[in-house]
């Protein structure tokens, strides 16, 4: 089967008790079993996998699961509250005293803080690398996960994930990768050797901007001690948050082709801008990154960062305010076009520009044209010629 008709047939199984297109949403706290063998059943299988307790989650949150295990073509998936909580419940699996964790430089920012604010000062060694660095050489003897995010979170910098997948399971250190920027439209994460891909559903795979979800996809194996570290967290998704999702998600392959689409035609566009010094995006082949993304993504989601030409802060202040289809927010992955002002802490050891501003935008499913005036305006804007 197809992914673009797996993504519509699958995560459909409890339609047919109710003779529906679309499975109910199952709300619960309590479970109640009809026989004591039943119960005990329940409480032998695996957390997140059976009917034992609402936290365990509803026929909804399983839908979802199975389905995006499918998608990601492994064996299991836990559904958490958000994108940080699946990031955190990995991280702090694999962390504690004596433990080393080696994490791409430039991801994520709440993803950085975590690691500096909570793993550090609770005796965990967190050692950030570049895309250029010899993982080899970083491996230890107590290195206990590697974390990527690829691209990079803002500067867009591309990581070799199959080195780093070929390095890490030559010493049996478990690979985690926040794959939220290719979903599995455009990221086989598991087929290139990654054990557990982490998606911030809020994102692309509800593609609405009205929920908040995490997704963590691997054999049962690998999401063995994570799911553990989860149900006593209580890192549990909302059955409401799921059946979201699974509406959101039938339309994804859809929405992946119309976000690259536009973000190629307006990327391909700002780099002829005189406003604009560099657009950091791999899709585009004067990327330095450009040959590593062909080689690991089918295609190019919506969200890219440019620089812009040197300019005071009242002027790049009048570009900001001057956009009108471009809201002012941090996310992406919705239907709706954003902007955002590159902020210094995701920046953190990450390669700066020498001069000017990091704008991230992200390209969403309006028209191209109508996009790109907006952009012209806020242009004239910036530089006093509107």
């Amino acid at each position: 089967m197809k992914q673009e008709t797996a993504i519509v047939h699958l995560g459909r199984e409890t339609a047919s008790a109710v003779r529906a297109v679309n499975p109910p949403l199952v709300r619960a706290s309590t479970i109640v079993s009809d026989s004591l063998a039943t119960f005990r059943k329940g409480y032998g299988e695996k957390v997140f996998d059976s009917l034992r307790y609402g936290r365990s989650g509803t026929a909804t949150t399983f839908e979802l699961q199975r389905m995006m295990a499918a998608l990601e073509e492994t064996e299991g998936c836990i559904a958490t509250t958000s994108g940080l909580s699946a990031i955190v419940a990995v991280l702090a699996t694999f962390s504690g005293p004596g433990r080393h964790v080696l994490v791409s430089d430039g991801v994520y920012g709440p993803t950085r803080a975590y690691c500096e604010k909570v793993l550090v000062p609770a005796g965990t060694d967190v050692e950030f690398y570049g895309p250029a660095d010899d993982i080899k050489a970083r491996i230890r003897k107590d290195t206990s996960l590697i974390f990527v995010e690829s691209p990079a979170s803002l500067t867009m910098e591309m990581y070799d994930i199959r080195q780093i997948c070929a390095m890490a399971k030559s010493a049996n250190i478990p690979v985690a990768a926040d794959s939220t920027w290719g979903t599995p439209v455009f990221f086989r994460a598991h087929a290139l050797g990654i054990d557990l891909s982490i998606h911030a559903a809020t994102k692309y795979i509800n593609g609405h901007s009205d929920l908040l979800l995490g997704l963590i996809t691997g054999t049962n194996d690998a999401l063995e001690k994570v799911r553990a570290q989860c149900d006593l967290n209580g890192t549990h998704a909302a059955p409401d948050a799921c059946w979201l999702t699974l509406r959101g998600i039938r339309t994804l392959s859809v929405r992946m082709r119309r976000h690259q689409a536009t973000a190629m035609e307006l990327a391909e566009w700002l780099q002829n801008r005189p406003e604009v010094r560099r657009v950091l995006f791999p899709a585009l082949d004067t990327d330095p990154g450009h040959d590593l993304w062909r080689n690991q993504f089918s295609g190019a989601a919506g969200p890219f960062t440019i620089e812009l030409t040197k300019c005071d802060e009242a002027s790049f202040a009048r570009f900001i305010d001057s956009l009108r289809l471009f809201a002012l927010g941090t996310s992406w992955g919705g239907f709706e076009s954003l902007v955002m002002p590159a902020i210094p802490h995701h920046l953190r050891n990450a390669e700066q520009a020498d001069e000017g501003r990091l704008v991230r935008l992200h390209i969403g499913l309006e028209s191209p044209d109508d996009l790109r005036a907006d952009l012209e305006v806020a242009f004239a804007a910036m530089t006093g010629t509107l």
